[in-house]
């Protein structure tokens, strides 16, 4: 497995990876009505796509040269996005991309790593040592979505 900064090229690979773990991987905790609200295939542009990877410093993983997953981490620590595409789940793509950006994070003096977890993801970053700080119902095209808000200190 490689860990690399995203290129351009990405856009379409990253964007499969989104739409594909979201409507397989977390259909099994969200209603129909959820994923189509959260995934949005129809309404998805590979150039604004594209336009928020490069603005998140998103950063892929790759396992024979395929995209595996991606993920970003802002300078205030915030992880927007932490995807797998399905058919390499449960192979560390997941605990690569963080172990990858806890190291980005230290390095710029980053003292905590928080994110928005979905009820899918959310187990993963508790073996992580990342708590719920808080439960969000946050409401996505009309629809309400439920997640949470998880932290981790990190040692500087």
């Amino acid at each position: 497995m490689q860990i690399r900064p995203y290129a351009e090229s990405d856009a379409p690979a990253t964007l499969s990876v989104f739409i594909s773990a979201i409507t397989e991987t977390a259909a099994i905790h969200y209603a129909p009505d959820q994923i189509e609200a959260w995934s949005r295939p129809q309404e998805r542009d590979a150039n604004q796509w594209n336009s928020a990877r490069l603005s998140l410093n998103t950063v892929v993983a790759t396992i024979g040269g395929e995209i595996a997953g991606f993920s970003d981490v802002s300078e205030s620590g915030y992880i927007d996005m932490m995807f797998v595409a399905p058919r390499f789940g449960r192979q560390g793509v997941a605990s690569a991309l963080l172990s990858h950006l806890q190291e980005k994070a230290v390095a710029d003096g980053v003292s905590e790593l928080w994110t928005h977890a979905s009820i899918t993801a959310r187990p993963f970053f508790e073996r992580h040592g990342f708590v719920v700080t808080a439960e969000r119902r946050p409401i996505t095209r009309g629809v309400q979505m439920v997640n949470y808000q998880m932290a981790r200190q990190l040692v500087l």
